[in-house]
C-alpha cells in the first residue's frame, strides 16, 4: 500500500500533474521497455511482446485529480478560486488545502458562519461562489506567494483502517488507485503476447483529454480503461441504485454515459475472471464517464471495456475503497493480458 499512498497524497489537479506524474514515471522505468511523455504530460510506456505481428492493447487510467484555481484575492487576503472537475460543494466546507504558488501554502475552505445567516440565506443551495479560502496572511505578504492561476488541492491523509483493515482512504483514489492497479500489473507482468502500452493520462476530469491523444497517437487494437465507480452501499439509498459495493470485486462496466464498452470484449472479460476464479461484479453507471470513451472515439473506433474499482465518497476528501477489489482488480487485468492475444 506504499505506493498507493505516495499517489493518492501527492497533487495533481488537471492540468497540472508535474508531482505524480515523477512517481509515475520513475515506476514505470523499472519495468516497462520504454516511458516517454507526450506534449500535453500523459505518460506511456510501452512493454513490447516476442511474439509475431501482435495487437496493441492500451491499458489507460487517468492521473489528474479535481481540484481548484486561484482566480481572486481580495483586499484582506481571502482567495476566491474556480474548479477544475467536478466538486459538490457541500463536502468542501471546512475542508483543508494546499495552494501550489512559490510554494506550497496551507489554507482552509471557509464561509460565512450559520450564526449569522438569514433565514434566506440558510435555506439556499451551496455554491461554490460561496466559499473561499483562508490563508491567514495578508494580502501584500500572501501575494508574494500566491498569484492567479496557481492550482489549489485538498489536503487529506491516506490510512487503513475498518473490518481487519481491508479499507482505505484518502482524496483522489479517483483515479490514483487506477494508476496504482495499471502499475502493480505491469511491475508483475510476465512476458504477454501482445504490446502492452500503459498510459497515465492527463486531464481527464475536464474532457477525458489525455486519453484522447494517447489512443489517437498509438492506434491499438484493444483499449481497457481503469477507473473508480461509484459504491453507494450506504444507508438511504435503494439496492437497485448502489452501482457496486465495497467487497463485491472489480466491477466490469457496461456502460456509462461517455461509453458503451464492447459486449465481446466484456463477455472475454468476464469469462477469465471465472476462468482465474477472480471476484467482479457488473456495473452500469448512469452518469459520469471514464477515458474509454475517448479510446473508443479514437481514429476508426477501438474496442473498449472498463475495470472499475468500486469507490464511497467519490469526488470528495474522503473516497473510500477495499483492499480486496483493488487486488481482484490487478488480477483480472494481469490475466486478461495474457489472454488478450486470443481475442
Amino acid at each position: 500500500m506504499e505506493l498507493l499512498k505516495k499517489l493518492t497524497e501527492a497533487p495533481g489537479a488537471s492540468g497540472r500533474e508535474d508531482v505524480v506524474r515523477e512517481i509515475i514515471v520513475a515506476e514505470m522505468k523499472t519495468c516497462m521497455d520504454e516511458v516517454t511523455v507526450d506534449s500535453m504530460g500523459s505518460v506511456i510506456g510501452v512493454k513490447k511482446s516476442a511474439a509475431k505481428n501482435p495487437k496493441k492493447v492500451m491499458i489507460c487510467a487517468h492521473m489528474d485529480e479535481i481540484g481548484f484555481i486561484v482566480s481572486h484575492i481580495d483586499k484582506n487576503g481571502f482567495i476566491r478560486f474556480v474548479p477544475v472537475g467536478g466538486f459538490d460543494p457541500r463536502v468542501l466546507l471546512a475542508q483543508r488545502v494546499i495552494i501550489h504558488g512559490k510554494q506550497p501554502l496551507h489554507g482552509i475552505i471557509g464561509s460565512k458562519p450559520i450564526h449569522i445567516l438569514d433565514d434566506a440565506e440558510r435555506n439556499k443551495t451551496l455554491q461554490l461562489k460561496d466559499l473561499f479560502i483562508d490563508t491567514c496572511i495578508p494580502k501584500k505578504a500572501l501575494e508574494k506567494i500566491v498569484e492567479i492561476g496557481n492550482p489549489v488541492t485538498i489536503e487529506r491523509q491516506f490510512i487503513e483502517f475498518g473490518d481487519k483493515n481491508k479499507f482505505v482512504c484518502c482524496k483522489a483514489f479517483d483515479d490514483r488507485v487506477g494508476v496504482y492497479v495499471m502499475l502493480k500489473t505491469i511491475q508483475a507482468l510476465k512476458k504477454a503476447d501482445v504490446d502492452v502500452y500503459a498510459v497515465a493520462s492527463v486531464q481527464e476530469e475536464v474532457g477525458l483529454r489525455g486519453a484522447q491523444t494517447t489512443s489517437f497517437a498509438i492506434q491499438p487494437d484493444l483499449g481497457v480503461a481503469l477507473d473508480v465507480t461509484l459504491a453507494n452501499d450506504m444507508p438511504g439509498v435503494g439496492e437497485h441504485d448502489h452501482i457496486s459495493t465495497l467487497g463485491g470485486g472489480t466491477a466490469i462496466k457496461l456502460l456509462d454515459s461517455a461509453a458503451i464498452s464492447h459486449m465481446r470484449l466484456v463477455e472475454f472479460m468476464k469469462n477469465t475472471a471465472k476462468k482465474k476464479k477472480i471476484k467482479y461484479q457488473m456495473e452500469i453507471l448512469p452518469r459520469g464517464g471514464t477515458d474509454s470513451g475517448a479510446m473508443q472515439r479514437s481514429r476508426g473506433g477501438i474496442p473498449v471495456v472498463t475495470l472499475s474499482i468500486p469507490t464511497r465518497y467519490v469526488h470528495s476528501s474522503v473516497e473510500t475503497a477495499h483492499k480486496d477489489d483493488i487486488e481482484a482488480s490487478i488480477k483480472l487485468l494481469t490475466a486478461f493480458l495474457m489472454e488478450a492475444h486470443k481475442f
